[in-house]
């Protein structure tokens, strides 16, 4: 089991890497609506740049805290529980703009994956 926490936290730290600096000014088909890089996807939610920045840095800090929770455990539940807030709002937000189910595929994931983490922490799993 802690091998495959180790491979989650590992892969929602690359995954949130690539979505917020190298792929943030691109289009992308996870985009919601038909927005065409990450500040007009917030734009189709209704949200301002301030909470482009404001939700990015936290997604970039819990992904760092989850991969730093490899060697420090006691940051797994902190940085899963934010990851799994974040990821819900995520998914609300494809929800609010009638988005097809596909586009929400990316953040229901990273929201399963954060509360799998939970679990195994918890010793649930």
């Amino acid at each position: 089991m802690e091998n495959i926490s180790i491979v989650i936290k590992i892969f929602i730290f690359i995954s949130i890497i690539n979505v917020w600096f190298v792929r943030f000014n691109k289009s992308t088909s996870w985009r919601g609506g038909d927005a065409s890089d990450m500040k007009d996807e917030f734009k189709k939610y209704g949200l301002s740049e301030t909470m482009l920045y404001i939700v990015g840095g936290l997604k970039v800090l819990s992904a760092l805290a989850l991969l730093i929770s490899i060697w420090i455990p006691s940051l797994t539940v902190p940085a899963a529980s934010l990851m799994a807030i974040l990821m819900a709002g995520a998914v609300s937000m494809h929800v609010k703009i009638n988005d097809h189910l596909r586009s929400s595929i990316p953040a229901f994931s990273f929201l399963v994956l954060s509360i799998v983490l939970i679990a195994f922490n918890q010793g649930w799993l």
